[in-house]
């Protein structure tokens, strides 16, 4: 059902969603990029791409989304190394945010869907990989939600505005108190910095939403580690951000889901 509706609304689409689908597989290639050196410190850009393994610089035909990936077979053709799915991965991940955009929204709407969605892939993916939330990344996303309530729906600006400071004194509260009950951090400040940045985007009053989505997925995430043989104990822990993020962007998309 959801894959003849997209054929349909694709064949209907306006050129701001073509131009998001056509679009997002380079996007991905480009937040591949932040995710594996924003955390180290390293210029995002300037420097050539270069082999992980051989260091050989790439031309333009090895960096092609998905096409230089699939011709060489998922091997640098310097070295024969194999080159991981890292990239393909979150290329794929970027086309499937535009089209799922695409798909329940339109115009302008469904770009302010990409945006965030990019946005939240990313924050989640090195949340996931190096256990930060930069704030880079943060900060700039509850100023563009902000901005974007200004700019397209000034009424809610407020409430925006109210999510943003809600989101962060709530989960720096939450940290603060499991810091003096167990003694040692449960949340960090970029799972806060995160929460407000979803409370301008969503609004204070879906943010208990945006909490409890994220806190099911995450058990969700730790029962299938457990099924899959993973141990979790008492000191375990998982990083919150992929889950704040992917919360963030079902609630931001909920109303246009439910049209």
């Amino acid at each position: 059902m959801f894959g003849a509706e997209l054929v349909d609304r694709m064949a209907d689409a306006d050129a701001a969603a073509w131009g998001a689908v056509l679009a997002a597989p380079f996007i991905g290639s480009f937040l591949g990029v932040v995710v594996q050196r924003l955390p180290d410190g390293r210029p995002i850009a300037r420097g050539r791409s270069r082999c992980e393994g051989c260091g050989a610089a790439l031309a333009v035909r090895d960096l092609v989304p998905l096409f230089s990936w699939l011709a060489a077979a998922g091997r640098c053709r310097f070295c024969r190394r194999p080159l991981g799915w890292f990239y393909p991965g979150i290329e794929l991940a970027a086309l499937a945010v535009a089209l799922l955009s695409v798909s329940i929204d339109r115009g302008v709407g469904a770009w302010l869907d990409c945006v965030l969605g990019w946005w939240l892939l990313i924050l989640g993916w090195i949340d996931v990989q190096s256990w930060l939330l930069p704030d880079i990344l943060t900060l700039p996303l509850v100023i563009a939600g902000l901005a974007a309530a200004g700019a397209f729906d000034p009424e809610g600006l407020t409430d925006r505005a109210l999510g943003a400071a809600a989101g962060y004194l709530g989960l720096r509260a939450v940290g603060l108190l499991y810091r003096a009950l167990r003694g040692r951090e449960g949340l960090g400040h970029g799972d806060a910095k995160l929460l407000a940045a979803a409370g301008a985007w969503v609004g204070v009053r879906a943010l208990p939403q945006v909490v409890l989505a994220a806190a099911l997925a995450g058990l969700c995430a730790a029962a299938y580690m457990r099924l899959a043989g993973i141990r979790l104990g008492a000191q375990s822990a998982l990083p919150f951000g992929p889950f704040l993020a992917f919360a963030t962007w079902l609630v931001w998309l909920a109303p246009v889901l439910t049209v």
